[in-house]
């Protein structure tokens, strides 16, 4: 749980090394719809990257009101 822009640091190492010390099988990232959630996405894109592990993942964005708009 993170918030990019109200969060100091960049979460893009941290989760890289998670995944790679880790047997993680899969990542999912729940995100709101406004144009700032969309960093912990890309941190979770360049995570998967830099840890050597492409692993299956997939990203679901929901409302402001809480419904889902995209899986």
């Amino acid at each position: 749980i993170g918030c990019p822009k109200l969060d100091e640091g960049d979460y893009t190492e941290k989760l890289a090394e998670i995944i790679r010390r880790n047997n993680i099988r899969s990542v999912m990232v729940v995100r709101m719809e406004v144009p700032c959630c969309g960093g912990i996405e890309r941190a979770v894109r360049q995570a998967l990257i830099d840890s050597g592990k492409m692993i299956p993942w997939q990203v679901v964005v929901l409302s402001t009101d809480g419904h889902v708009l995209e899986d």
